[in-house]
């Protein structure tokens, strides 16, 4: 069988989603301390390598296989080590696995600078199979979210084509219950600055760029893959403009990790909906995303949680923001109705909130106890004293700088 051309841009989709895991790294790792640097980065290149093993001995099996329990999850002996995964679809398993991937590696912003490295990498795995492979199943894999499933026909079926739901808003609140699972870090209430402003503007662009593969790797027509790559470039270029807007009204100066914030904002709102909306409503929702972002951030400092690098302002509110605009402004085609906006009523706005919520309670519970019993043999926390010397000497024997003694 030749190499077509749509199973050839899947090939560069995935390489290109497979690239966001280290630019992640390396956005997280210039938001955190100068001592803190290696962790952070560590924690994303563990991720992907943890979850690239996992994928392939059972998680896809998890996500995409032969629906078992009631549709709860894919049965994972019938294509262990992907024995029985036809050549053909190799391609879109790999794909797939990207995305979890990133997922599990957007929660650790959440807990930079105070986490040890041996739970992460005992929740990594853990994560990916019990939470993030179920809810990718229930919405993309025939279970209970989807058409077919129970939930599915009781609510609706929800429009996530890239996403929303599946990655950003389940990672999101699996970062919000790990941050308050933590505390808070010692100079909480110092607001600490990121130390390497460059560092996070590269990893934003990179992501920019690497997103495309994200949300155009599923397309399927020259149409659906034109009007998802205007969107893509569109909402986080709006998202930019409503963060600064906000910057501006809280009488702050535009910031360049502002600017990288509300573009990863204006591109997680996006995700969910990026096959479902005009261009003009791309827009709009990347303004409504980065202001959204931009306000939901400093809520941590009023209610005390230690969101380290905004984990749940940018990735959770944006990503509810996102799934949500879908039941205002999808556009009408043979399988819905539309959006309210568009005639289709409240049903798919029901659908699209009905989702969020499955999706939120079972992410939050699942972490809770995944977190807990982990914490229980492997303590998450460093010590004070390792915490405010830098964590990268103690739990890596490395630094990310060798400067220079004066």
């Amino acid at each position: 069988m030749e190499l077509d051309v749509a199973s050839l841009w899947i090939l560069i989709a995935a390489a290109l989603v497979l690239m966001m895991t280290p630019a992640l790294g390396l956005f997280y790792g210039g938001m955190t301390r100068a001592t803190g640097v290696v962790n952070m980065m560590l924690m994303s290149f563990s991720a992907a390598a943890i979850t690239a093993v996992v994928w392939v001995l059972w998680g896809y099996s998890f996500s995409a296989g032969e629906p078992t329990i009631a549709g709860i999850i894919g049965n994972p002996i019938s294509d262990f080590a992907m024995h029985n995964t036809e050549q053909a679809d190799l391609l879109s398993a790999g794909f797939a696995g990207t995305f979890a991937m990133i997922s599990v590696a957007i929660i650790s912003g959440a807990i930079a600078d105070r986490a040890r490295f041996a739970p992460w990498l005992f929740f990594i795995p853990l994560w990916v199979t019990l939470v993030y492979a179920p809810v990718a199943f229930w919405v993309w894999g025939g279970g209970l979210l989807s058409a077919d499933g129970f939930l599915g026909k009781l609510f609706g079926e929800a429009i996530d084509f890239a996403g929303g739901a599946v990655v950003h808003t389940n990672a999101g609140i699996a970062a919000l219950v790990l941050a308050l699972k933590l505390g808070q870090r010692h100079n909480f209430h110092d607001r600490p600055q990121p130390h390497n402003t460059p560092l996070v503007m590269l990893g934003a662009g990179l992501l920019w760029f690497g997103w495309f593969g994200f949300n155009a790797g599923a397309a399927t027509t020259v149409e659906q893959a034109g009007l998802i790559w205007v969107n893509t470039l569109a909402a986080p270029g709006a998202a930019v403009l409503g963060w600064i807007l906000v910057e501006k009204l809280r009488g702050e100066r535009a910031s360049s990790v502002g600017v990288a914030s509300g573009l990863v904002a204006g591109l997680v709102a996006i995700t969910p909906s990026c096959a479902d909306v005009a261009p003009w409503a791309a827009l709009l929702l990347g303004v409504l995303a980065g202001a959204g972002a931009a306000w939901a951030v400093n809520l941590k400092w009023k209610l005390g949680y230690d969101d380290s690098l905004d984990v749940v302002g940018v990735h959770l509110v944006a990503g509810i923001i996102g799934t949500l605009f879908l039941g205002f402004f999808a556009l009408p085609n043979e399988e819905s109705a539309g959006g309210l906006f568009y005639g289709g009523g409240l049903a798919q706005l029901f659908a699209q909130f009905m989702t969020l919520l499955v999706v939120i309670v079972f992410s939050a519970g699942m972490t809770w106890i995944i977190a807990t019993v982990i914490g229980k043999f492997s303590p998450w926390r460093v010590s004070a004293d390792i915490e405010i010397a830098g964590i990268d000497e103690a739990e890596h024997n490395e630094a990310g700088y060798q400067l220079a003694s004066k």
